[in-house]
């Protein structure tokens, strides 16, 4: 009787997906047929593989490879790498509950500081404007920290992640070395950009820097580390001098202070002596301003007397930030509500609004001075906890952990001082960085032990 009632199941269930099918076909045409019948195999490969989708919807979406490479973009690779993850987790997490969730100082801080974002979203001049952005990208940070925290629990996994971010880094820098050649997508005349004309994030040379900027304190700590592979340290090599070009090549002072402080961490390991270090990263950033034709910008450019635009500009943001946090010191005036709030806080107008160009007035004006108060903490307890992991390495030490934690505490300082010219504060980076801060802590507990 059941044997009977298993194979009338299977047959309506055949047939009411191949009705389905067919229907799809007529009234869409054969690609959402051929959609229907890859999502079983899709929902399989989203629990099976999760770790893969989880990364690779953090590479899409920091690096903005479909824009990158335009080719991709009508694929919607990102919103259905961000379905598969979600898949993924839901099922680990409340089903076959393999995804074991674990809790430390450092998410609770997290938490803090996603709930005074929240309350500065909905407290926000510009309402709409703040949820689009809370919904479109701090509700995805949130939950890819704690999937990216509790999902990486071995060093392979790491490895994985590593990589992944360096190839990445080094496709977008060709790209961008290759627009810079053939004199595609410039601003200003000098400054390049990647797919401008698509609206993309990389389209604007400040945020291109970033993009390129984040990657190399992972290829240095690969290139510096001395038990790894040296195909891979040939290939760190290639592709720092590569991502470093192509940072040069967008003329973000910005930029060139973060790799010259990234570099200036693994030359200190080596040196240890700060004055000598402090030499370096001078006459460094020297040569790479030169090599970035900086005194040819149309703004900041050597053609400026005195204190140039490009810096006036930054001091006028900067000002503007100030006004906000002091006519709103609890919640400022809200998440991505600083640019169409210069008018009215902003000590000269020239008719147009501008960014902030800085991660910490940005803070200061968009989430007032109690959220620039959890923003610190927040980078405190990242530095703490990586401080902590070099600790316990100490009394075992094991190359995996302190290859991840020099890339990492790299990756923080350049944050760090490129987010001085750099606007950051909600992008992937910084929780990029903290999540796996807080998965290699874990990990090196754990191992400790072992």
């Amino acid at each position: 009787m059941i044997s009977w009632y298993k194979q009338h199941c299977l047959i309506i269930n055949g047939l009411f997906i191949t009705a389905l099918t067919l229907v799809l076909y007529t009234l869409f045409g054969p690609i959402a047929a051929f959609a229907l019948l890859l999502l079983p195999f899709a929902g399989f490969l989203a629990v099976k593989i999760s770790t893969v989708f989880i990364i690779f919807f953090i590479l899409f979406s920091y690096f903005r490879l479909h824009e990158a490479f335009v080719f991709l973009m009508p694929l919607k690779i990102p919103k259905m790498l961000a379905l598969a993850s979600l898949l993924g987790i839901a099922w680990h997490l409340f089903i076959s509950k393999t995804l074991k969730p674990h809790w430390s100082s450092t998410h609770l801080i997290f938490v803090i500081w996603f709930a005074w974002l929240t309350v500065c979203v909905f407290s926000a001049t510009n309402k709409g404007l703040a949820i689009e952005y809370w919904i479109g990208v701090l509700v995805k940070v949130f939950i890819m920290v704690f999937a990216i925290s509790w999902w990486l629990t071995r060093f392979s996994h790491f490895s994985f992640v590593r990589l992944g971010i360096m190839i990445s880094g080094v496709a977008v820098a060709l790209v961008a070395l290759n627009n810079k050649i053939n004199g595609v997508g410039l601003v200003e005349g000098t400054r390049v950009t990647i797919s401008r004309e698509y609206r993309s994030q990389l389209g604007d040379p400040n945020d291109l820097s970033l993009v390129l900027m984040f990657p190399v304190s992972f290829l240095a700590a690969e290139l510096f580390d001395s038990t790894a592979n040296k195909y891979r340290r040939l290939f760190a090599a290639i592709g720092l001098m590569l991502t470093i070009s192509g940072v040069i090549a967008t003329q973000s002072r910005g930029g060139l202070l973060g790799i010259a402080a990234i570099l200036s961490f693994f030359l200190y390991q080596k040196v240890k002596n700060p004055v000598v270090v402090a030499m370096f990263a001078g006459v460094g950033m020297l040569a790479m301003m030169v090599f970035a034709g900086i005194g040819d910008r149309q703004s900041g450019g050597a053609v400026e007397s005195g204190v140039d635009e490009s810096a006036m500009g930054r001091l006028y943001a900067w000002h503007a930030a100030i006004n906000m946090a002091i006519s709103n010191p609890l919640t400022g005036v809200g998440v991505d509500n600083f640019f169409v709030n210069y008018y009215f806080y902003s000590p000269h107008w020239d008719g147009k609004n501008h960014a902030v160009h800085s991660t910490w007035f940005q803070v200061l004006g968009e989430t007032g001075f109690v959220g620039i108060c959890i923003f610190l903490l927040l980078i405190a307890s990242i530095y703490r906890s990586l401080s902590r992991v070099y600790c316990i390495n100490a009394l075992n030490y094991n190359d995996q952990v302190a290859v991840n934690a020099n890339a990492l505490k790299a990756g923080i300082i350049g944050f760090m001082v490129a987010g001085t010219f750099l606007t950051q504060a909600f992008t992937w980076p910084l929780y990029i960085i903290l999540a796996l801060t807080i998965a290699l802590e874990k990990l090196t507990i754990q191992s400790n032990k072992e």
